[in-house]
């Protein structure tokens, strides 16, 4: 394969965005992550705290993002995924964006994020590799 064809195979970098939505004001485990993706060749956008989840839609259809996470420490995830959910729809984002969200989020609750489209949730410790990975192999490919 010349090197022109190769390149045309190719796809972009796997394209993030880490938001903090809510009122939540702990961001650590968002740097750390926002890092790391960085570390495995994506392409990282972070949100900064306090974003409402209207913003975090508008940023994440502007940046044209395959990965959406989101940072949850609050408790408020049942309030803010739902609203960050239909926002994407509203966008038509929906289906071509990986939304995965981080942070406390009880096991009682985890099954009726899956149920709205979150792909994943990955509570405190969860090993970084295990994140970079499940992105790598879920994440929309585009060209």
């Amino acid at each position: 394969m010349s090197a022109d064809a190769e390149g045309a195979h190719r796809h972009r970098p796997i394209r993030c965005l880490i938001a903090k939505v809510g009122l939540d004001g702990h961001d650590r485990g968002a740097h750390v992550i926002a890092r790391a993706f960085r570390d495995a060749g994506f392409e990282v956008v972070y949100s900064g705290l306090h974003r409402a989840p209207e913003e975090v839609v508008q940023a994440a259809v502007q940046e044209d993002v395959d990965v959406l996470g989101l940072s949850i420490l609050s408790g408020a995830h049942n309030t803010l995924v739902p609203k960050v959910v239909e926002g994407l729809k509203e966008y038509d984002a929906f289906e071509d964006t990986l939304l995965i969200v981080g942070g406390i989020v009880p096991e009682g609750d985890r099954e009726d994020l899956h149920s709205m489209g979150v792909a994943a949730v990955f509570g405190p410790g969860t090993p970084m590799e295990e994140t970079v990975e499940f992105v790598r192999e879920n994440a929309p490919r585009r060209e």
